[in-house]
């Protein structure tokens, strides 16, 4: 059987998935983090990335310091998603016969930008040779066990919440992809995408659960939703578009919602409140939770959730 016939990414991994035989295992396979208790009151995170060449980014339009800095930073948001802080990173890539010392040193100028703003190291890793640019990044970080938050954390009557604009990377990348000139502050968004971690001092107060946009607000806000057992309903003139994609969209003759729904790599916050914190959200109010299943958008429920790395984008 291939993995496209088992159904996708997330069937794949539940396949995949053992309960954890160890009581330090808050959480395993399943959110943005595995979550470890260290102590009654700190626990450890966990996450690690993979980014293929010509899959995840193209050498013919990402610079080295493009690549070392998105595949960091796409990890950073993953801490960020479970209320932590980075501790430590560890890297891994395989190069190909066209790879220069230089490009490497660009590369490394990226990912230690990253590590700077957020104030943690690379402290290890791997390299070896293989046929396509690939890169693993893992990262250790810490979160307390009053600020942890996954995507299981969801209550029926929650508002959902995204703390920046969105659609912009896949915006970015459909210009790319069909050779459009000019739009340069929307390329960007797909080249130097920023995540939500300096906006965890305002949201961890108020947040329930929470999740970052890899694969699109609509898949996203599924998973929080499967995970806490409830369904959602988002508001579709609600949800913040990324500045200038409605014009580069109109250029395509796309439909710049679908980018913000399905595209993802935005790495903004996804999070629920109380409807009681509704005046102290940090970004934009995009649906509610409800008690029943399925997604809804303005009433009519999706069918289509995102990007699936071994299925279709459905």
């Amino acid at each position: 059987m291939k993995i496209s016939e088992l159904g996708g990414e997330f069937a794949l991994i539940d396949r995949i998935s053992r309960v954890p035989r160890s009581q330090c295992i808050i959480k395993g396979i399943g959110d943005d983090c595995a979550v470890i208790r260290i102590t009654d009151d700190l626990y450890h995170l966990y996450t690690v990335d993979m980014l293929v060449e010509e899959d995840h980014f193209s050498m013919r339009y990402f610079s080295p310091y493009d690549v070392g800095y998105k595949a960091m930073v796409s990890n950073v948001s993953d801490i960020a998603s479970c209320g932590g802080k980075v501790l430590y990173a560890l890297v891994s890539f395989s190069i190909t016969d066209s790879i220069t010392v230089e490009w490497i040193d660009e590369f490394y100028r990226g990912m230690h930008e990253v590590c700077d703003k957020y104030s943690f190291d690379i402290i290890g890793g791997d390299t070896t040779h293989g046929k396509a640019f690939t890169i693993s990044i893992t990262l250790v970080g810490e979160v307390s066990s009053a600020d942890l938050r996954l995507r299981s954390m969801a209550k029926p009557g929650d508002l959902i919440a995204v703390n920046a604009p969105v659609g912009g990377s896949t915006a970015g990348l459909r210009l790319f992809l069909s050779d459009i000139s000019g739009y340069h502050d929307v390329k960007k968004y797909h080249l130097h995408p920023e995540c939500g971690m300096d906006d965890l001092p305002a949201i961890l107060p108020i947040a329930h659960a929470m999740t970052d946009v890899s694969d699109g607000i609509a898949s996203e806000v599924r998973n929080i939703a499967v995970q806490s057992g409830t369904g959602a309903c988002l508001y579709r003139n609600a949800i913040p578009l990324s500045k200038g994609i409605t014009e580069s969209a109109r250029s395509l003759g796309d439909d710049p919602l679908d980018y913000a729904l399905f595209g993802g790599e935005d790495f903004a916050l996804v999070y629920t409140i109380s409807p009681s914190d509704k005046s102290k959200a940090k970004g934009t109010i995009i649906g509610e939770i409800t008690d029943t299943s399925g997604i809804f958008l303005d009433g009519i429920e999706l069918t289509r959730f995102g990007y699936d790395h071994f299925g279709k984008t459905s």
